[in-house]
């Protein structure tokens, strides 16, 4: 049995709606797309990736269809989460919502909730789009784009004072901070 290859991408374990976002990042100057059948991966193959990353690979295949229609949740909510205020691009989520439902059920838990789909291709879409709203209805202030002018990431800022401005303090904070540095030095 073949080895499930690693996700290539620098963030991972974002909300899902962000993580899908974030399967185009910034390498080497250039982006890469973990769906445009890179890194010695076809695009199905990157869409299992993307699939496993978030826990979703239980519930839904990776396969030509599903990613047709991830593809077009990751442009709506890239055009929304660039411009809350955009019309169309509120639109074009709806479109994707349109695909699914939810249905209260009640569990040995108490009451729950569980995703239909008349398509179950469309399920990963649907997902990723209903997440926003969630994001959207409890702190949608917290939806950032790394503060980085190289980085395309975004983020759910989970700081206690919520003032996180980079995908990674690693990557892309000690850059700015290496920056600055240089930048104080070479005054002098």
């Amino acid at each position: 049995m073949a080895t499930a290859a690693a996700d290539p991408r620098p963030l991972t374990g974002e909300p899902v709606s962000l993580d899908l976002l974030n399967t185009r990042w910034m390498r080497d100057g250039e982006v890469a797309d973990l769906f445009a059948g890179a890194f010695g991966l076809t695009r199905v193959e990157g869409l299992g990736i993307w699939l496993r990353s978030t826990g979703l690979d239980g519930r839904f295949r990776a396969d030509a269809a599903t990613l047709v229609h991830l593809l077009t949740a990751r442009e709506a909510l890239a055009r929304a989460v660039a411009d809350p205020a955009d019309e169309s691009a509120r639109t074009l989520v709806d479109a994707v919502l349109e695909h699914g439902r939810i249905r209260a059920t009640l569990t040995p838990e108490g009451p729950g909730e569980r995703a239909e789909f008349e398509d179950p291709t469309w399920g990963p879409a649907w997902t990723a789009a209903r997440d926003y709203l969630e994001l959207l209805g409890t702190a949608p202030e917290r939806i950032r784009k790394c503060a980085s002018e190289s980085c395309v990431l975004h983020f759910h800022d989970t700081s206690r004072n919520g003032t996180r401005r980079w995908c990674s303090m690693s990557v892309c904070g000690n850059r700015a901070k290496a920056s600055r540095h240089y930048a104080r030095t070479r005054v002098r």
